[in-house]
């Protein structure tokens, strides 16, 4: 394992390197004394502001429960985050305390590598700062990551349960989700009250997925458990305990499911039922106070560039007619008689494309899925020279949120080994799943990834810990995507087909940059929203809708997938033109992926001093 002080050296020696020509030609003499003194300075001060950086980091996680838990720490394992205003202050003023900390530090004693930690976190607690005036611009429940299907979701996949105090910490928790689901009912009334409710379609799916989970036993006379009781259960049966020490805490357990996670979640479903009667058809950013400086705002977080909604609108536009013309050369590769549409028609409601709509089906493809993510991972030494440690494991999403969640996404593993990462694909309906997708799907949510980006951030050695875990959504999306590219230059997907798939994803990004944009600036509706993604992509309707209603209460998010990669291809390309023969496609991955997640702009300053190092 590197420690800090080898780190500060290498990055020393990496600053000098590129400013070699200054020190060449300087007029100053250094004895080699002073050198050391000089180094020795700077690395003292490089330290001195890592622990800060650190320090700042811990501060936020320890005052949050369910980070913590997610960074396998225990401290506050029987607790929630407090989600109310109160708490939203109490976050905003460290936020304040540490930004002002922060600033007292000398920058022109730091080396290169912590010079820009600094940068990062300062811009980092500038904007925090600066959009809390958007506090309240967002829908705490909707379909895509609302409270009401955390907390479930969270239990089960994230709280481990190792010893008798893990149990017992799961039982309290179980005993706080009626005061935490109160304060998501305040948080909701304050937004009533500024006219920000979700959109007519959000309440739906709230009130299934808030159903569901009270749904089986111990909740009714059901046969089959509930959720959480299966989880418990399940947990509970592998502990090394005595079998009263068990039922003990099956009792507790079933008592606050009964006493505590009913009533909460009974109380929720009679709020929104009522909140649903003020809902409205308004679907975009527009509609919020100040919503177009909002909008343009997310933009600006989202692809951490200065692009504006036009720009994005129109880039996405001329990416649509590209792509559907790398279709047709395939249409014309498996000799299909007919236009575009008809061969959308064909990849979209043809049998052979889909697993069957049964359990041996939904079992193979999570079968063959791994098979694809095994091949990829046999094969990465031809473009990587840096690995994840962490494993990965494909799984279904669970039935108690299949129905309303995403297509397929992401959870990243414990920074301890504990948990593994994991590929969710969802199953619910087969024909919103074709086969020919499932190797670009592979490779952008598994590896190489997000798995091999997000799992190989956190293992990064020598930096500090906001930059392993923290994230910007470009480079994030933007890599899952440019890795859903890169494999075909490998040789893969040679099925056109399967081709195809990758192109009808890419094509599917590009649509996000074009109906993002239309219904948060352009007022186009969500029917509009789903028309444009019916007539341009093969994907099923269901699909059109899904993501029209992500877009919908995730303004900007969906744009950042196709900015990020069109920036990584760019320097890519760059590289390749600037280096000739130099150009190492290992080495330019190792440089993606060495610093962690960055903004486009500080990524692109990155590459073009590797460039001059090489050449």
């Amino acid at each position: 394992m590197l420690i800090k002080t080898k780190t500060t050296i290498i990055a020393l020696t990496l600053s000098s390197l590129l400013s070699g020509a200054v020190y060449a030609h300087s007029n100053q003499v250094f004895s080699a004394q002073e050198s050391v003194k000089t180094v020795s300075a700077a690395q003292t001060a490089s330290q001195k502001a890592n622990v800060l950086f650190d320090e700042f980091f811990m501060q936020s996680v320890m005052a949050n429960p369910i980070n913590q838990t997610y960074l396998g720490i225990k401290q506050d394992y029987d607790k929630w985050n407090d989600i109310s205003d109160a708490g939203l202050d109490a976050d905003l003023a460290l936020t304040k305390t540490q930004l002002a900390k922060l600033l007292t530090i000398d920058v022109s004693q730091l080396d290169e590598q912590t010079t820009l930690s600094y940068e990062l976190l300062k811009a980092s607690f500038e904007q925090r700062i600066a959009d809390d005036k958007w506090r309240y611009h967002t829908y705490p429940i909707n379909q895509m990551y609302g409270l009401h299907s955390m907390v479930p979701s969270f239990l089960i996949n994230q709280h481990q349960i190792t010893d008798l105090s893990d149990a017992e910490a799961y039982i309290s928790r179980l005993a706080g989700i009626q005061p935490l689901l109160k304060q998501l009912e305040v948080e909701l009334t304050v937004r009533a009250n500024k006219n920000i409710i979700a959109p007519k379609f959000v309440f739906p799916y709230v009130i299934s997925d808030s159903k569901n989970i009270i749904t089986g036993a111990p909740f009714d006379n059901s046969d089959k458990d509930s959720a959480l009781w299966a989880d418990f259960k399940r947990k509970v049966a592998k502990l090394s305990i005595t079998d009263d020490e068990k039922n003990t805490l099956l009792a507790d357990a079933k008592s606050a499911l009964i006493k505590h996670v009913e009533p909460g979640y009974q109380s929720l479903i009679s709020y929104v039922t009522e909140l649903e009667t003020k809902a409205d058809t308004r679907d975009g950013a527009w509609k919020f106070p100040d919503g177009e400086a909002y909008f343009n705002n997310a933009l600006a977080r989202t692809t951490t560039t200065n692009m504006t909604s036009d720009q994005i609108h129109d880039l996405g536009l001329s990416e649509v007619a590209r792509i559907h013309g790398e279709m047709r050369d395939i249409m014309k590769k498996v000799g299909f008689k007919g236009d575009l549409q008809a061969f959308f028609a064909f990849m979209r409601d043809d049998k052979q494309f889909y697993y069957p709509d049964t359990q041996a089906g939904r079992d193979a493809y999570i079968t063959e899925a791994k098979a694809l993510i095994d091949n990829m991972e046999s094969r990465l030494d031809e473009v990587f020279k840096i690995k994840p440690k962490a494993k990965l494991v494909v799984r279904p999403v669970e039935a108690f949120r299949e129905q309303s969640a995403g297509k397929a996404f992401y959870d990243q593993p414990a920074p301890d080994g504990s948990r593994p990462g994991t590929y969710y694909a969802n199953l619910y309906e087969m024909n919103a799943m074709p086969k020919y997708q499932m190797e670009a799907l592979a490779y952008h949510e598994g590896i190489p990834g997000h798995h091999m980006q997000i799992a190989i951030a956190q293992e990064l050695e020598g930096l500090p810990q906001f930059r392993k875990f923290g994230g910007y959504t470009a480079y994030v999306e933007g890599w899952g995507l440019y890795t859903e590219y890169f494999p075909k230059e490998m040789g893969l997907y040679a099925d056109p087909y399967s081709d195809f798939g990758r192109l009808a994803m890419e094509l599917w990004r590009a649509c996000r940059l074009v109906v993002d944009t239309g219904i948060h600036t352009k007022k186009w509706t969500r029917e509009q929203g789903i028309a444009y993604y019916v007539e341009n992509t093969p994907n099923a309707e269901s699909d059109a809708i899904k993501m029209v209603e992500r877009h919908i209460v995730m303004p900007s998010q969906a744009t950042a997938y196709k900015i990020g990669m069109i920036k990584i291809l760019e320097l890519r390309e760059h590289a390749k033109k600037q280096l000739g023969d130099k150009f190492d496609i290992r080495d330019f991955h190792t440089l993606i992926l060495k610093n962690g997640p960055l903004p486009l702009d500080v990524l692109e300053t990155k590459v073009n001093q590797w460039v001059k190092s090489v050449k």
